[in-house]
């Protein structure tokens, strides 16, 4: 029992601090509620256009945004108060759901108008992500930032295993439009752990010239640091060609498996369900070194899972190599935050998560367009087993190229390190 108390202790150690569990609970809840309205939402196009095309732009029109926003929103959250930024982002985002909820629940709603919600929920989001990325380290401090990043992943993926489950029963039972007001009001946790948190005075971070030269320094400090480049490249892949699946899967679920609504919930919590196994296991590390390899390996079964899937005509047998895509994704993912966050320092750090989440979820609705028209010309099986393939060639590139990696980032970590040199 005693051990098992310290491995938990180890696992949840970022939690000792107050205003990360308010932040973690809020989030466990808003999250649960995002997956909702993501599920909702796809069946929702599916049913009205019954087109593969449109699915693909659903997922652009959601998260293209943050592709072309997200490096604003990260000059906006090492400019200003990320606590503020929070609490702005959080409350449109709860007002977009609401107005999705009324109009689905009105028997009104039009694809234009799921389109152009999911637009504007895009843009919220592009300026929510890198102010959230760089927050956690002001709740938790430096030692136990590694800890907080693998948390959040688990509360990322906690809400994914149940928010699809959830929904899928939810549109089968009454519809999509009652997913979409759950989402609305689970946003109120986050905005009530937001407020109650105490904190101390936070200093104003000097104005140092336009957005635009700051985004540029930006670009130009991860272009110029070769780990974190090489990092945020292969995220990038993985998200273009791999994550694109996730807007097939109604077809999957259709044409290919044989189901319904609580089908395609019960494939994306699987999906889900490994990716919280992966997050929890890298909680249980207590430190950043042979993360290298679990980004490289994470990539390589991200890859060879989908390629299975793509394959599979068994449902059960789908949700378990979902299952395990789940795991090997997050691993990659959650090992390449927290290597990236570890490496670079705090005035940078808005402004190079912003570039994090540009690769992870700014080239997903790019991987969502390209698979929609893919898959209405040579498939949804063929497109996710072609995406797959890229996967595994660009993880083995980065195995090859992963000890002259780890060299540099020792050199720069020994050469902050260091003292200045002495004047005169």
């Amino acid at each position: 029992m005693t051990r098992l108390s310290a491995k938990f202790g180890a696992t949840a150690r970022a939690l000792r601090h107050r205003n990360y569990r308010l932040f973690f609970a809020g989030q466990l809840i808003s999250l649960i509620g995002t997956w909702m309205q993501t599920v909702a939402q796809s069946w929702l196009v599916y049913r009205l256009t019954g087109s593969a095309e449109l699915l693909g732009l659903m997922g652009f029109a959601s998260q293209g945004p943050v592709l072309l926003l997200a490096a604003v929103g990260g000059v906006i959250a090492d400019r200003y108060d990320r606590h503020r930024i929070l609490l702005l982002t959080q409350t449109v985002s709860m007002v977009l759901a609401c107005i999705l909820a009324s109009l689905t629940l009105g028997g009104i709603i039009q694809v234009w108008e799921v389109f152009g919600l999911a637009t504007l929920l895009g843009t919220a989001n592009a300026f929510d992500i890198p102010a959230r990325q760089a927050f956690v380290v002001e709740m938790v401090g430096a030692d136990d930032l590694p800890n907080a990043i693998a948390l959040n992943s688990s509360i990322f993926n906690g809400a994914r295993l149940l928010g699809p489950a959830i929904a899928g029963a939810l549109i089968a039972a009454v519809g999509e439009g009652w997913c979409f007001a759950v989402n609305g009001l689970s946003f109120l946790a986050v905005i009530t752990g937001l407020l109650a948190m105490r904190r101390q005075a936070v200093p104003q971070r000097r104005d140092e010239g336009s957005v635009l030269s700051r985004v540029r320094q930006g670009m130009g400090f991860v272009a110029g640091h070769a780990p974190i480049r090489t990092l945020l490249l292969l995220v990038g892949v993985s998200s273009l060609m791999g994550m694109s699946y996730t807007v097939l899967m109604p077809i999957f679920v259709d044409h290919i498996l044989g189901g319904g609504p609580r089908a395609l919930g019960t494939l994306m919590s699987a999906s889900g369900l490994g990716a919280l196994a992966a997050a929890l296991m890298l909680a249980g590390r207590g430190k950043v070194a042979g993360l290298g390899d679990w980004v490289a390996r994470g990539a390589i079964g991200f890859g060879f899972a989908l390629a299975l899937f793509s394959m599979s005509r068994w449902f059960w047998l789908s949700a378990a190599l979902l299952s395990c895509a789940g795991f090997a994704f997050m691993a990659q993912m959650a090992a390449s935050n927290t290597l990236v966050q570890s490496m670079v320092p705090d005035e940078y750090r808005g402004r190079t998560m912003a570039l994090y989440s540009m690769m992870f979820l700014g080239m997903a609705p790019l991987g969502a367009l390209l698979a929609g028209v893919l898959a209405g010309r040579i498939g949804a099986p063929l497109t996710v087993a072609l995406g797959g393939s890229v996967c595994v060639v660009a993880g083995l590139v980065f195995l090859r190229h992963l000890p002259a990696l780890r060299e540099e980032g020792r050199r720069r970590r020994a050469a902050e390190a260091a003292p200045p040199p002495p004047l005169g």
